[in-house]
């Protein structure tokens, strides 16, 4: 199962609209991982969701759907399938996965909650970010790049992806993408001038 076993106590509101929190993943040596939830018409959308405790995930509205970013964040996805009866969407051409999801997209599909997404290869193939349009506009990025509390803007160490190169390629492309703030599947979000953050990023890994 990919399920990490620990449960968040509470989220945190990045931006209007927007929560996050995380857990200490044993899946991946304890490192943190983050789910997000983001306002929608009908209740809130789960993006790559973690166990967050039952009184603080009802705080934040009925789950009207959970939208996974690659078949390695399927994470706590299918237990609140089976509790909230929130449908699934994944990525189309993906891995096999625990279970059938309900919906697939490819490139440029919009997704609950205002998301769009969009195709970041690197960390494998079928592997996408979502971008949420608003005031602001927010981007999920997932295997592309961590941001713990006291480090600098990172790569997800490269031996884990299929294609480094590939993964460098596609955060300069982030580059050429109109959002306001950096929310990450690995670490605190950038609220303030994200842009900038990989600009330093890739030139102190040139």
């Amino acid at each position: 199962m990919t399920e990490p076993p620990a449960v968040a106590d509470r989220a945190e509101e990045v931006v209007p609209g927007v929560w996050r929190w995380a857990v200490a993943n044993a899946n991946i040596g304890g490192a943190e991982s983050t789910g997000h939830a983001v306002r929608a018409d009908d209740g809130v959308v789960l993006v790559d969701p973690v166990r967050l405790a039952d009184d603080e995930l009802g705080r934040l509205g009925a789950v009207a759907a959970i939208c996974l970013t690659a078949q390695c964040h399927q994470r706590s996805a299918w237990r609140y399938r089976r509790e909230l009866g929130a449908p699934v969407h994944t990525p189309d051409g993906t891995r096999p996965l625990e279970e059938e999801p309900d919906a697939l997209y490819q490139a440029g599909d919009e997704l609950p909650g205002s998301l769009r997404a969009v195709h970041t290869p690197g960390p494998e193939e079928v592997h996408f970010s979502f971008l949420r349009s608003g005031d602001p506009t927010v981007l999920f990025c997932a295997d592309l790049l961590t941001h713990y509390d006291g480090r600098e803007l990172d790569f997800v160490p490269l031996h884990y992806h299929d294609d480094p190169e590939q993964t460098r390629r596609t955060v300069e492309g982030l580059l050429e993408v109109d959002f306001d703030v950096l929310c990450l599947d690995h670490g605190s979000p950038i609220l303030d001038e994200p842009h900038e953050a990989i600009r330093v990023l890739l030139e102190r890994t040139a």
